[in-house]
């Protein structure tokens, strides 16, 4: 073995030097100080005499790393200081909590620890680990002249997998991704979504010989000389957490329905991106669970697909409204303004009319009672229409609901080829939206609330 200063050593196909193509070798380091505030973590690993030669990668245990940038705080409250951490609740089950964290990382407790820390404090990750990964990569060039990459790894569970492992939270000098869509497998199968985790599985290798409570918290690999300093090893670990836009596993149980309902916004414009109607159909499936009066289901969604059936419906509903405004003394301009407003509609490259139908209702006799029962229908109708349009929020398309329809129901019967007893209850606009809706205005929850 090289280097004077290894432990819990593992190898995987690799000559006695640790340098073999078809192989690897990671051990751990020992003989590192306990780490303090004002450390450098450089010198604290080159005093540990490593052996390290250009091409090894450098696995850090992000604990000492957030000791040695003073991260550690007084908090004699945990979960104050996840609170404090926390920049969004994905999931909470009892006290334990999965969050998004000020990093972007998605994690129990925000990461904050408080094991092996004095009493009344804990430590939180470092604050940018891509940085202190590139600054222990720079102490170890100017130390001992050596290229190598460095990742700071920590801790995470994952979702549908029992058990912990390592993954990189920081990474420089190391490709962090391998892409490899575009090119063909053993058998000439193109691969088109193969994007190897190369950080992460440097990171869970090193775990394996560190270990969890051994007090080894830096390792080494060599003999994968090929992931440090290529193309791509510039852009941190960063890369590793899914946008937004990507992740499909974006909420989580109880808050999924809580964030999908502050998510659904009124989208007013939108992209040319074909709308999927088995997206809008799983839509109306959530739809028809809304509660109806005497078990009934008095919801029916019309889905205009074709352009030419939405340009149809759109022109007979213009035609219809402008005969009503000049009836109502409106100037030709005013009347255009009006007909301009309308075009969230006519630029949706999706609609649907949802319709109420009275099928099942009572019938009294009495115009007070059978007036509540229509309201009660008209109600269900509603929240079958809200249950529609958070279920398109978390398909990940936007919405507008126009009461348009409302207003020339026979119009929209006629052009729909709609039954009589189907009441048009408005238009729904669908897409994907062509741009980040404006910052809802804050609501407190109390303003809308009479206690008894």
């Amino acid at each position: 073995m090289n280097g004077s200063s290894k432990s819990g050593s593992s190898n995987s196909g690799a000559s006695e030097s640790g340098a073999s193509e078809s192989g690897y070798r990671v051990w751990a380091v020992a003989g590192l100080p306990e780490v303090r505030t004002g450390d450098d973590l450089a010198k604290l690993i080159v005093a540990a005499e490593p052996g390290l030669a250009d091409g090894d990668v450098l696995l850090v245990t992000s604990k000492i790393v957030s000791k040695a940038e003073g991260r550690l705080v007084r908090a004699d409250d945990r979960e104050a200081a996840i609170d404090a951490e926390t920049v969004r609740v994905v999931a909470r089950r009892g006290t334990l909590r999965i969050v998004e964290n000020r990093q972007g990382l998605i994690m129990a407790a925000a990461g904050v620890d408080a094991s092996n820390t004095p009493a009344g404090t804990v430590l939180l990750l470092p604050e940018d680990p891509d940085a202190s990964a590139r600054a222990i990569r720079e102490g170890l060039r100017d130390a001992l002249g050596v290229d190598v990459g460095v990742v700071v790894t920590d801790t995470f569970g994952r979702p549908w997998r029992a058990g912990l492992t390592d993954v990189a939270i920081g990474a420089a000098g190391v490709r962090v991704l391998d892409d490899l869509r575009g090119g063909t497998d053993a058998h000439g199968n193109a691969l088109s979504a193969t994007v190897v985790a190369t950080a992460d599985e440097l990171a869970a290798a090193g775990d394996l010989v560190k270990g969890k409570a051994a007090g080894l918290p830096v390792a080494v690999v060599r003999g994968l000389g090929h992931v440090v300093g290529s193309e791509g090893a510039g852009e941190g670990a960063r890369a590793l957490v899914r946008v937004a836009r990507d992740d499909m596993f974006r909420l989580g149980t109880s808050e999924a329905v809580r964030l999908a309902v502050t998510q659904r916004r009124t989208v007013r414009s939108f992209t040319e991106e074909p709308v999927d109607p088995g997206a809008v159909r799983r839509a109306v499936a959530a739809a028809v669970t809304a509660p109806a009066p005497h078990h009934t289901t008095p919801w029916r969604f019309v889905l205009l697909e074709s352009r030419e059936a939405r340009v149809r419906l759109l022109d007979a509903m213009r035609d219809a409204w402008v005969a009503d405004l000049r009836r109502d003394g409106k100037s030709e301009e005013s009347i255009a303004k009006r007909v301009r407003r309308g075009d969230v509609l006519r630029n949706a490259p999706y609609l649907v009319v949802p319709c109420l139908v009275m099928d099942g209702s009572h019938t009294y006799g009495d115009a007070r009672r059978d007036a509540a029962e229509r309201e009660m229908f008209v109600v269900a109708t509603g929240a079958g229409v809200q249950n529609f349009l958070v279920a398109l929020a978390g398909e990940r398309l936007g919405s507008a609901w126009v009461s348009s329809t409302m207003f020339c129901r026979d119009v929209v019967r006629e052009v729909l080829e709609l039954p009589e007893g189907w009441d048009p209850m408005g238009a729904v606009a669908v897409g994907h939206a062509a741009e980040e809706p404006r910052a809802r205005p804050e609501r407190e929850a109390g303003d809308f609330v009479v206690v008894r």
